[in-house]
């Protein structure tokens, strides 16, 4: 069975969706690890409640925190890493040596790159007037969000969208995306 780590800086709500579906037999995984950079991340709470195994690397607990993630995906033989809202661009020897995959809350190319997160993604949307938006599961490599496309699933914004709408519709997106795109990955 293959074997995943979770990276998330805040609420990590992927995870939510990939616990689920690894216990409703839709995926065929585990989850190794849970790692945040954060120690207030919702994420952490939510993977002791899961009784993952979980740990908060950042500068203030770790010379090197990337040598210390790749340490432990080494140790617990981590397949797939998933970032689900990590806000850190990981080192060169973690995406070459190890498969991981990013959501991002548009349809990439478009609004991607640096500063191209969370709720800037879904302002900069509405302020172009945009018809469409969505999701894209990549896969990460050095670059900000310019890794090979998995999948992407859009929707439509209605005329009155608000950058809350839109955020939810895109989160429960997501939740769906990125289940899907394990599978292919898992195969």
């Amino acid at each position: 069975m293959k074997k995943l780590a979770i990276l998330a800086s805040h609420n990590g709500s992927n995870l939510d969706a990939i616990y689920n579906a690894i216990q409703n037999n839709q995926l065929h995984a585990t989850i190794s690890l849970v790692i945040s950079n954060n120690s207030d991340a919702n994420v952490l709470q939510k993977a002791k409640e899961y009784n993952l195994q979980h740990f908060v690397l950042n500068q203030k607990n770790s010379q090197n925190p990337d040598q210390k993630i790749t340490q432990l995906l080494t140790e617990n033989l981590c397949d797939v890493v998933v970032l689900a809202g990590y806000m850190k661009k990981l080192s060169a020897d973690i995406t070459s040596n190890f498969q991981v995959i990013n959501s991002h809350p548009s349809l990439l190319p478009k609004y991607g790159g640096v500063g191209m997160y969370g709720r800037y993604v879904h302002e900069a949307i509405i302020n172009n007037n945009e018809t469409k938006s969505g999701v894209t599961i990549h896969y990460v490599n050095e670059e900000y969000d310019e890794g090979k496309i998995i999948l992407q699933k859009e929707l439509f914004l209605t005329p009155d969208e608000s950058v809350e709408t839109l955020e939810r519709k895109v989160k429960e997106l997501e939740q769906s995306a990125v289940v899907e795109a394990l599978k292919l990955c898992l195969n």
